[in-house]
């Protein structure tokens, strides 16, 4: 049962966001992403994981290094000295994007699903935002495209030999946010597009994780889950991977175009070899727990609930289908 304060620092936690987002100066930004981040620390913290307290100490020391990093380069902005490149390197070092991607795997392992949900998606939000701002500043952007291209490499390396899930999802976010900087770069709207559709996939692909208590390889490839429950995972996981026909590939599809058209070629080719690598740990995973069988052990909890939600995952994973369709007719 979620506790008053849990929700009362979630409240705050948005409030946070709300502020970073609407204001109109870099000092009410800051003010929100400090609002953001002290909310989200008590909600990380848990008695029962002995990794949680690791995983606190850990987020707060790198996000008050990228905070001190905002306020240096804000003042010097104020002074007329351009040091919007070291601005873009603290938010760069908020959200975990390489090569700043160390704290975030680690710090991802010390959660439980519903805290490193929040922190692939929610706490992704204020600081891409901002970031956005400052694409139209040439060492900025240099330093995005460097970083999204950097990115994608080590997000595609570092979930090849990985067995944890958490720590496969932080490393496919991190291969995520390659393809998001280069939809910033490229417009505001196509980045826009690809990390709603990014959250809500992630969404998907956690709630599985979640409902069948799965946090290691081994927890997967188990019998006593039926097979329906397996099939929407591996579905949820390709669709996130970006496979097509499913819904993750229209947003990929989208950034394509836009790089062909702005011969972005070599990038292109990286991002793709990259993504080809993600979906093969993708379906490692989806084709181990669909055909290896173990007994049932005594770690596993509880039995697959959520028979309730398998129509409406099926139907997301599937909507990729109609947007090919409406993009030819319009």
């Amino acid at each position: 049962m979620v506790s008053p304060f849990s929700m009362l620092f979630f409240f705050t936690l948005i409030l946070g966001l709300v502020l970073c987002i609407s204001s109109d100066t870099w000092f009410g930004a800051w003010v929100g992403l400090e609002l953001n981040l002290l909310s989200f620390i008590p909600l990380i913290s848990s008695s029962s994981n002995r990794y949680s307290s690791e995983s606190i100490l850990k987020y707060f020391l790198v996000q008050v290094l990228a905070s001190i990093m905002i306020i240096f380069s804000a003042l010097f902005i104020l002074m007329m000295v351009n040091l919007k490149v070291v601005f873009s390197l603290s938010l760069m070092l908020k959200l975990g994007a390489a090569p700043f991607h160390f704290w975030f795997p680690q710090v991802m392992e010390g959660l439980n699903w519903i805290q490193a949900m929040i922190l692939m998606t929610f706490q992704k939000v204020g600081p891409m935002i901002l970031l956005s701002y400052l694409v139209y500043d040439k060492w900025s952007l240099i330093m995005i495209f460097t970083s999204a291209v950097v990115s994608a490499v080590v997000g595609a390396m570092g979930g090849l030999n990985q067995l944890y899930l958490r720590k496969i999802m932080a490393f496919s976010s991190i291969n995520h946010m390659s393809w998001m900087f280069f939809a910033m770069i490229l417009s505001e709207y196509c980045w826009l597009l690809y990390f709603s559709i990014y959250c809500l996939l992630s969404f998907l692909v956690v709630v599985n994780f979640y409902l069948q208590q799965a946090y290691h390889f081994s927890h997967l490839i188990n019998s006593s889950f039926p097979l329906i429950p397996k099939i929407l995972s591996m579905m949820s996981l390709f669709s996130l991977g970006g496979l097509p026909p499913f819904l993750g590939f229209v947003p990929k599809w989208f950034i394509i175009q836009e790089m062909i058209a702005c011969n972005y070629f070599y990038p292109l080719m990286v991002l793709l070899m990259c993504s080809l690598m993600t979906l093969y740990f993708y379906i490692r995973l989806s084709i181990s727990f669909l055909t290896l069988m173990f007994p049932f052990s005594g770690w596993i909890l509880k039995d697959y609930e959520g028979e309730s939600i398998m129509n409406g995952m099926m139907a997301v994973n599937f909507l990729g289908l109609l947007v090919p369709s409406l993009y030819m007719v319009c």
